[in-house]
């Protein structure tokens, strides 16, 4: 019997593997059920239009939805996530995930605007070892980065580096108060880790109760314009805009005449 050698085939056995690995991502993702309410998560994204297009379930542009390679991202992200909150409560921090932590539990989360406004938090700290001074309970983001961005989360802070993130916590802080009292009064803590160097950066974020605000008001907005079937402005006048570059929905968008 002759066995082939695929290890001389260069990159195409390799790229013959990832092509059904990424087939499979996905058809998985085309299965999901699509969200039927705006997530909070998303609110601090800078054009108000595009968060339409995704409230409604618009469908991307063709070639722009998302791909194997950026599905396995997403999926790296949640084991770093993983990672994060073993090491957190190996070092003494008492991290709820889920409600009661226990397995497969309820994750915490919110609704508001009878359920068109969403948000799941990644974990609440209700206390830490006697060294660190923090107050409890507070509410815990985690994300992965690669290098370049984590080491601009590190020089500039979150606020300036990531606005979209920024947003995220203040309201997520607003929103999760009457279910666990105090969450707002205390910084929320931002752990980002380095997917390339394994480095972890954490930085206590302040609740900003006036961005908190204008992220509400601003998925207030969305919703009623949505189901009015009326567009918002475009965050910019000309389709090069590197924002509408990046959009997913840039080509829908740019051939409506307003």
């Amino acid at each position: 019997m002759t066995m082939l050698d695929y290890n001389h085939n260069g990159g195409e056995f390799a790229s013959a593997i990832n092509h059904l690995i990424d087939v499979a991502l996905e058809d998985e993702n085309h299965q999901q059920t699509p969200r039927t309410y705006l997530g909070a998560s998303r609110l601090g994204v800078a054009c108000e239009r595009a968060l339409q297009f995704e409230y409604a379930h618009a469908p991307k542009d063709t070639g722009k939805d998302f791909d194997g390679q950026l599905l396995r991202i997403f999926a790296a992200g949640h084991l770093f996530e993983d990672m994060a909150i073993r090491w957190l409560r190996m070092a003494g921090f008492e991290l709820f995930t889920t409600k009661g932590n226990r397995p497969n539990g309820e994750q915490f989360g919110f609704e508001a605007a009878g359920g068109r406004i969403q948000g799941h938090v990644d974990g609440i700290i209700v206390s830490g070892p006697n060294s660190i001074t923090m107050g409890y309970p507070c509410l815990w983001e985690c994300k992965s980065l690669n290098n370049k961005s984590w080491n601009d989360t590190v020089k500039r802070g979150l606020a300036l580096s990531k606005p979209v993130y920024a947003a995220q916590v203040a309201i997520y802080q607003a929103y999760m108060e009457p279910q666990v009292g105090g969450i707002s009064a205390n910084p929320a803590l931002f752990t980002a880790i380095n997917k390339d160097t394994s480095e972890i950066h954490h930085e206590l974020v302040p609740f900003d109760a006036p961005l908190a605000q204008k992220m509400s008001d601003r998925a207030v907005r969305i919703i009623k314009a949505t189901e009015a079937h009326e567009l918002l402005p475009r965050i910019s006048r000309e389709s090069t805009h590197f924002q509408c570059r990046m959009c997913s929905w840039a080509d829908r968008c740019w051939s409506l005449s307003a």
